[in-house]
């Protein structure tokens, strides 16, 4: 049984992976970090929002800094400026059908100053804001959107958060050789947000670090998904004002 899967991961494995390609923010069009081009740029080397990513390829170590924001990756200069309570809409690279699995969004929050010099390194600063899963025991999930185009998600942030400087961290985990630790494959990537408006809460309970998050023994990072059953999304709940 264990080769049919084999099998089945190793078709994933021929296929491209994905990154977030591009986002609308506050009707602002922002083209995010871009890996087969902005690293040989020189010193035409365009600002971006988001933080560098070297491909799109996974993460597969749990337990490592790399879990956070992608492989090596560093602040951006630039901060999108978002209003709480409104919409941002992120257009994927179109992601493999065969990378079932959920899509889940953190946020934390920065240095009064800005996200351009900051990392969280390992503090509980993470706050999930939404989450996507498995319908059911169904073969949809929250990535199965992205396989087609147009490859987009939306998340909403917070209306009432206080106004300042936020880091987001989106990721897909793919499941398609989850079966074994390690096996899932986890593709995040952050960008740095400049939220406006009245509110005044800054989240303080149910924080998580990355790494620290997830466990290998957590149900939703060593799962079968071949087999008809729940998945449990891993992290914290989502946070609700």
């Amino acid at each position: 049984m264990k080769s049919f899967y084999t099998i089945l991961a190793s078709v994933g494995l021929v296929a491209a992976h994905g990154y977030v390609d591009n986002a609308t923010i506050g009707g602002q069009f922002y083209q995010f970090y871009q890996p087969y081009m902005d690293p040989y740029m020189g010193n035409n080397k365009p600002d971006r929002i988001s933080r560098s990513i070297p491909g799109n390829g996974p993460v597969e170590n749990v337990s490592i800094n790399d879990i956070q924001c992608n492989t090596g990756a560093e602040p951006a200069k630039l901060h999108a400026a978002a209003a709480a309570g409104s919409t941002v809409t992120l257009h994927w690279t179109l992601w493999p059908d065969s990378h079932m699995g959920p899509v889940l969004t953190y946020m934390a929050r920065c240095p009064d100053t800005g996200c351009q010099n900051w990392s969280p390194g390992t503090s509980a600063v993470w706050f999930k804001v939404k989450e996507g899963g498995r319908t059911g025991t169904s073969n949809t999930w929250a990535a199965t959107s992205l396989m087609s185009s147009p490859a987009t998600y939306t998340y909403t942030i917070p209306s009432c958060l206080k106004k300042g400087y936020y880091l987001v961290r989106h990721e897909i985990i793919a499941l398609h050789a989850a079966w074994a630790y390690p096996g899932a494959q986890f593709y995040p990537g952050c960008h740095q947000l400049n939220v406006s408006g009245s509110g005044s809460t800054v989240p303080s309970t149910n924080l998580v670090s990355f790494p620290g998050a997830y466990k290998a023994t957590d149900p939703g990072v060593t799962y079968n998904a071949y087999v008809a059953s729940t998945y449990t999304i891993p992290g914290p709940s989502v946070f609700t004002c």
